[in-house]
Order: structure tokens, then sequence, then C-alpha cells
């Protein structure tokens, strides 16, 4: 079993949290999260994960409302998805969410 978890800075107030763990070359748990800094406290803006079993990505606003949306893919193409997805779009969720908007 291997665990890999990293941060990856995008700007001040926003950061990329990885964490996939494979068994066998497997990815058998993964998640990563977007952040934002506000008044020096993190808050997630969108989670990509496995947990309950089945990939999914979960939307943050800024009143900490939720909203659970299903992928319908395995563990390794959601985690592919999930860091590029953040990669490429982090800025615009950032607006989003300040806006008090859901980012996705």
């Amino acid at each position: 079993m291997i665990e890999k978890q990293y941060l990856i800075m995008f700007d001040l107030d926003a950061r990329k949290r990885h964490y996939h763990k494979t068994e066998s070359g497997k990815i058998t748990a993964f998640m990563v999260q977007m952040e934002i800094k506000i008044n020096d406290m993190w808050k997630e803006v969108i989670r990509f994960d496995c947990a309950h079993n089945f990939t999914h990505k979960d939307c943050y606003n800024r009143k900490g409302e939720h909203r659970k949306v299903s992928l319908y893919i395995d563990y390794k193409e959601a985690l592919t998805m999930a860091d590029d997805d953040l990669n490429e779009n982090w800025q615009y969720y950032r607006e989003k969410f300040l806006k008090g908007d859901f980012p996705c």
C-alpha cells in the first residue's frame, strides 16, 4: 500500500489538497480538494473523492452548504479528472465561491 498526499498553492488564498492510496498499482482511495483562505481559515470549495464507495464531487458555497454530484467513473479516471479540473479552473471556482455562489 502506498499513500501520497500533498498541497499545491495556486495563490496566497487558494490551494489544492491531494491524497490518494494505491494497492498493487490500483487506486483504492482518493480525495482532491480545492480550498480558499478566508479570515485566516481554509474553507473547502470543491472536493472530489470516493467516500461512500462511489466517485463524486461536493461543491460548497460560503455558507457551508453543499451539493453532491455523482461522477459515474472509476477511481483512476476520477482522480485524473479532479486534478486536471482544479488545475485548469481554480480561478473560476474561487470567483464563484467568493461571490457566494456554488462553484459548480
